[in-house]
């Protein structure tokens, strides 16, 4: 299984820069996922953008103005176009772009056909892959549009809908009421393999009337078979739970909401768990990996918290606040933030 984050993303776009032809002066996403890294391409290159159909009809996002007359390379000022689109795998999204294009009597010379991500082997409809990931692959963008769900475990809370407040999770009226009222998170696209949840048993009435309300279909809805929260609580039984249905279905992910029950589902079932918590994806031959990294965004997390804390940092920005103009103080605050981001890599 091979997942990639937006962040990912982001990376391999800033990476694969330099397979994109010089002279490209326009950015075209294909709808909906292209949309997303044709965005990132054009902001990287500092180009205008546009959706495939808006081009067709002559609107370009990035200025907003409106072409007036017939596509013609002599007038129309867009002499080189960037046709991009998240990933090619059976080629129909591409060949679609090519045939509306076409249809819209454009040049054929006048496009470059990107990829971000492609297979091992090559194909006739792209120009440019700036990553190749092979099958079975995820993304973030559309890992809840994605037939794999079939064949996945997913959570409840902190996937299909937001957890509980502290003061809704009373085990009790609060909860229930909770239950009845969450508000959705992640909505699939497909069809669900088996729903497993650390909820108890006994509010099955109330979890199956949530999903049947937003028209949720799965296979199997697996909860946990204890008295109390309580009791689940002591017994640390959520992650354990998980991963022993995980490990005894015909099941090849796991969409986890925590990242370390994602780990710990990992590592008692052998099979990758998806971390919502972190977008990335836990395998069980790389824990230890998973474990430094986690280690290291806990560290930057805490480096940004205490940047943020009262002290002599605060002092100072309120002191060049008093003395400094505001149009002066914005670029200064936006330089460093700047500067900030450039150290993470970010």
């Amino acid at each position: 299984m091979h997942y990639r984050s937006i962040s990912d993303m982001n990376q391999a776009v800033l990476h694969g820069l330099k397979m994109i032809p010089p002279d490209i002066d326009l950015v075209v996403g294909i709808p909906r996922s292209g949309l997303l890294p044709a965005n990132l391409i054009s902001l990287a290159l500092n180009l205008p953008l546009a959706d495939l159909e808006g081009y067709c009809q002559g609107r370009i996002l990035a200025a907003g103005k409106t072409r007036r007359k017939a596509p013609n390379p002599d007038t129309d000022g867009y002499r080189k176009v960037l046709v991009v689109d998240d990933s090619i795998s059976t080629g129909n999204a591409m060949q679609e772009a090519r045939d509306r294009l076409a249809a819209a009597g454009y040049p054929t010379d006048r496009f470059v056909f990107c990829a971000v991500y492609g297979l091992e082997e090559e194909s006739a409809l792209t120009d440019v892959v700036l990553e190749k990931v092979p099958h079975p692959r995820v993304f973030e963008w559309n890992f809840m549009h994605h037939p794999q769900l079939k064949r996945s475990c997913v959570d409840i809370d902190g996937v299909l809908c937001h957890d509980p407040l502290p003061e809704e999770n009373d085990d009790g009226p609060l909860y229930t009421m909770f239950l009845g009222n969450a508000r959705p998170l992640y909505m699939p696209g497909f069809h669900i393999g088996h729903l497993v949840t650390s909820r108890l048993e006994r509010y099955r009435p109330q979890t199956e009337a949530w999903l049947a309300a937003r028209g949720i279909k799965y296979d199997k809805l697996w909860m946990l078979d204890l008295p109390t929260a309580e009791e689940r609580r002591r017994r640390g039984a959520h992650a354990g739970f998980k991963a022993q249905v995980y490990a005894n279905v015909s099941a090849d992910l796991f969409i986890e909401s925590e990242d370390a029950q994602a780990v710990e589902i990992a590592r008692l079932s052998g099979k990758p768990v998806l971390s919502i918590e972190t977008q990335t994806l836990v395998l069980p031959d790389k824990l230890l990996d998973h474990a430094a990294r986690a280690r290291r965004r806990a560290a930057r997390r805490k480096e940004h918290l205490s940047v943020r804390q009262p002290g002599w940092r605060s002092f100072s920005k309120e002191v060049l606040r008093q003395i400094l103009p505001d149009d002066l103080m914005g670029r200064l605050v936006q330089w460093r933030r700047d500067r900030w981001r450039k150290a993470r890599g970010y």
